[in-house]
């Protein structure tokens, strides 16, 4: 029987395929790439850093809804016939991302089916990831969204991974991604700490370990 060899998705022949309507952006830290209600007619691809995406109501109130690094697309609203974008996105650290206009993207998901299955299959893969957030604030205490916020950010579960969290991450940043205070998030830290969860080493590590406070019935 002959292997097969599953597609992996080709930054380099990505961008060269992408012919007109797009740019290159070095962004700073706190850098805006999109705000909320603002004209949604591009997709960004990630080149470096990370982006967070925070919605905020109209009373002010913001909430971290996302977090994503190299390799992740956002700004994919807009290919559904979505207006106005939904969130802000902003830089965390110093980041490089692509700017695609919707046309453009259309035509590369139309020209190239073996991109436009890579790029529906991160598409699911972030739907999930929105049901497991959803049903993480339903169902779950604070202490355990902040373990699996931990894990996630270390890329538990992932090739290579855990991995050491090098991006400054504030405990105001994480109480907004949980849904908690930052005493209660420094709380959880200082525990996971003295536990050998995690530690802090000029960065921050989060060890498998963790993965017990999940698995913990409360």
């Amino acid at each position: 029987m002959a292997r097969t060899t599953e597609a992996v998705f080709d930054p380099k022949a990505f961008l060269a395929s992408v012919n007109r309507n797009h740019t290159v952006s070095n962004l700073l830290k706190d850098e805006v790439i999109f705000r909320q209600s603002t004209a949604a007619d591009a997709v960004f691809y990630i080149q470096k850093g990370k982006i967070k995406i925070v919605v905020a109501s109209s009373q002010g109130k913001e909430a971290v809804v996302g977090i994503l690094g190299v390799g992740d697309f956002f700004g994919e609203g807009c290919l559904i016939g979505q207006p106005l974008r939904l969130a802000t996105a902003k830089a965390m650290t110093e980041s490089r991302v692509v700017r695609v206009g919707k046309p453009e993207m259309v035509r590369i998901l139309h020209a190239e089916p073996s991109f436009a299955e890579l790029f529906m299959t991160h598409l699911l893969t972030r739907n999930s990831r929105v049901e497991e957030d959803l049903v993480d604030q339903l169902f779950n205490s604070s202490e355990k969204r902040l373990a699996r916020t931990l894990l996630l950010l270390a890329n538990f579960g992932k090739p290579g991974g855990p991995q050491p969290i090098t991006t400054p991450i504030s405990q105001e940043t994480l109480a907004e991604i949980i849904g908690t205070t930052r005493p209660r998030v420094s709380h959880f830290m200082n525990k996971f700490r003295k536990l050998g969860f995690i530690n802090y080493n000029g960065h921050l590590e989060v060890h498998s370990s963790l993965l017990s406070i999940l698995l913990r019935d409360d």
